[in-house]
């Protein structure tokens, strides 16, 4: 990692040099690439020679006090070292986040879909409690949740719900949420109160632009109106509302009836056939792999899992990074800010690994 950091800085020098060159002045498009090249460096390069700087009077202090310094030497070299350590710290994760490759996606907003995994009806709940669960993190960022598409059980639970999330910052969070997620806990309708595992899987989508995804409507998509299945009274029974959406090359099937227009619902469905659309693409060019949705959301097997949530022992626990923690109720209320942290800090650190090699 050192060879690669003072390899920055001799670029950054030798950028600086170009840009003085009278040969240079004279060549304004050459200006603006070494311009635009400078500023993707300098600010790393400032960090790297800050964070030398505090290891460098680190080193000093620590040095103070193997020597056997006076009394009044020593505490104003402890001091130092607990005013440098804090700041070490602080440049060196400030340093590792400027060294990743960007995420074109992580200014996206997201769609989310949860699906009910093994497990039957219980598999369903759990599913109705991931949503509710994103719902109320969504709620604690200020993100609004727009919901797309949902399909009920019979006993309160969703075979499938689809959402929004719109909001700075919501895809770099929600990200990470994509696997098999598995639960462990007596079912409501288990009368012999057995601990059953059930399943759920998370899809995280980037919402795509018009732009990304080319849609012939006329050839490649097929509408289908139907009556809704579920709650919605007379409207149910008087006016066909619901949109199935059929993308013809890919097989790819969106169905929307939660609203009580037709448009609406079909608007919702090629929102979420658009994304889906990109991730088959992203994984088809091995761009971006992790957002891949075969990637993301596996078979939904009992064995395939990114977490567990364990009601018995009150205890959620994310597998990827080995991290566990207590409260599942506040967990299951939105509160999974620390997991989430824990994962992305991983995942970080692989990238900046893969970046420097």
């Amino acid at each position: 990692m050192q060879e690669k950091l003072r390899a920055l800085e001799e670029r950054l020098a030798a950028v600086d040099a170009e840009m003085a060159d009278p040969a240079t002045v004279g060549d304004y498009q050459r200006l603006q690439v070494l311009a635009k090249e400078r500023a993707a460096l300098e600010p790393v390069v400032t960090l790297v020679r800050a964070l030398r700087r505090a290891e460098e009077e680190s080193a000093e202090a620590r040095s103070l006090l193997h020597e056997g310094a006076d009394p009044d030497m020593a505490r104003l070299a402890r001091e130092e070292l607990d005013r440098l350590e804090p700041e070490r710290e602080r440049l060196e994760a400030e340093l590792r986040q400027a060294l990743l490759p960007p995420d074109p996606r992580d200014h996206r907003d997201v769609i989310v879909e949860v699906r009910a995994g093994t497990g039957g009806e219980e598999a369903s709940l759990f599913a109705a409690d991931l949503y509710r669960m994103y719902a109320r993190y969504a709620e604690t960022k200020r993100w609004p949740v727009e919901v797309l598409s949902t399909s009920d059980s019979d006993k309160g639970g969703f075979k499938e719900f689809v959402f929004g999330v719109h909001g700075k910052g919501d895809y770099p969070r929600f990200k990470y949420e994509s696997g098999t997620h598995r639960v462990q806990r007596v079912p409501k309708t288990e009368a012999n109160g057995r601990i059953h595992t059930s399943t759920a899987t998370v899809a995280v989508l980037p919402e795509a632009e018009d732009v990304e995804v080319d849609i012939d409507e006329e050839k490649d998509v097929r509408f289908d109106i139907y009556h809704s299945g579920g709650a919605g009274g007379q409207n149910v029974n008087k006016v066909a509302t619901a949109v199935r959406v059929t993308h013809i090359p890919t097989g790819i099937v969106v169905q929307c009836q939660d609203e009580r227009s037709q448009l609406k619902n079909k608007s919702k469905a090629m929102v979420i056939l658009r994304s889906r659309l990109l991730a088959l693409k992203e994984e088809e060019q091995a761009a971006a792999i992790s957002s891949s949705r075969k990637a993301q959301v596996g078979s939904g097997e009992r064995a395939e899992k990114v977490r567990t949530y364990n009601f018995p022992q009150d205890r959620v626990t994310d597998h990827r990074v080995d991290v566990s923690r207590h409260d599942l109720p506040g967990f299951l209320d939105g509160d999974i800010d620390d997991v989430v942290d824990a994962v992305a800090t991983a995942e970080q650190a692989q990238r900046l690994e893969e970046s420097l090699a």
